[in-house]
């Protein structure tokens, strides 16, 4: 995909990584991964509006699959900041791939935005109907799985034996669900509107209800080492973010008018889909919910404090 390039000041500064700044910023030139979803909405507000610009940044975006594609380039300096599912960004703290710290809350999920499809006039009616059935998901490590699997408990099924998953990648899960090559998908919006309104499909289950009412989605995260290294900038990503936040928070319009500009979102599609919620505040407390149930469904092998992840913002 086309990356957007937001150009706030000019005079080269090899040891700034871009232009120099008055506000003495360690690095003022940064590539941002993210996801061409709602969840980086507040991202291409915080550039459309110049609040990047403001705080001395020149911001460049790069659409991403996964943060674990990007690794390499988030241990080497050459990509700044990374949008990542919550599970995904613990995931990779768990194992030892790499020392995250969470520095912006993102997304956070809302009813009728996340769940489980199943096919027009489909025998399956209720949650425990999906014993034996082919569930679709993006990945088997992913927020689907993990959101799914107190539901399956609760109705008496045994996520490891009673069901399969089987990995879909996102622009197939229309397709998947018409041909019937799996009998579920686990699905986000705008894709849960589309199943609706395209196939007759219909949500057997709200995977943001019950134990997973309101869970954290997505966060801003940075390496360990580019945090220590960057404190300044660091706080001016933050500042800058923290503004387009708010707006999120409180205008859906703002939302919907950016969505069409970064993906492929129809803005016909923008205006109606149901949208997750935008945190302003990074709360160790709602993120720690998702490490916990990642360590009781086997996701991570230790507990892990979420609390020691968090740069909280100087304002």
């Amino acid at each position: 995909m086309a990356t957007l390039v937001i150009t706030g000041c000019s005079s080269s500064d090899s040891k700034t990584g871009g232009a120099t700044n008055a506000n003495g910023l360690e690095k003022t030139d940064l590539l941002i991964g993210e996801y061409p979803g709602a969840d980086a909405a507040p991202l291409f507000i915080a550039i459309e509006r110049g609040f990047f610009k403001e705080q001395g940044l020149n911001v460049k975006t790069e659409a991403i699959q996964a943060p674990q594609a990007v690794l390499p380039k988030l241990a080497n300096g050459s990509m700044d900041v990374v949008l990542g599912s919550y599970p995904t960004i613990l995931f990779i703290q768990g194992s030892g791939q790499e020392k995250f710290k969470y520095i912006a809350d993102s997304y956070q999920g809302a009813a009728g935005a996340f769940g489980v499809m199943v096919p027009k006039n489909s025998p399956i009616k209720k949650v425990a109907d999906l014993k034996g059935k082919k569930i679709g998901v993006n990945a088997t490590t992913g927020l689907g799985v993990l959101t799914m699997n107190p539901h399956l408990k609760i109705a008496g099924l045994d996520p490891k034996t009673d069901v399969q998953y089987v990995v879909v990648p996102t622009t197939n899960q229309l397709q998947s669900l018409e041909k019937g090559d799996v009998d579920a998908v686990w699905m986000t919006d705008p894709y849960v509107s589309e199943a609706k309104n395209k196939l007759g499909a219909t949500m057997l289950l709200d995977t943001m209800s019950g134990p997973t009412e309101s869970l954290p989605i997505t966060g801003w995260a940075a390496t360990e080492k580019w945090v220590s290294g960057n404190p300044k900038t660091l706080a001016a990503f933050q500042r800058a973010m923290a503004k387009a936040q708010n707006i999120a928070a409180t205008d859906r319009s703002a939302v919907t008018k950016i969505l069409p500009t970064f993906t492929q979102i129809p803005a016909a599609t923008a205006a109606t889909i149901n949208l997750g919620n935008y945190p302003t505040t990074l709360s160790p407390q709602r993120i720690q919910r998702v490490a916990d149930l990642m360590l009781e469904y086997g996701f991570i092998k230790q507990k892990i404090d979420v609390n020691s992840m968090i740069v909280a913002s100087q304002g």
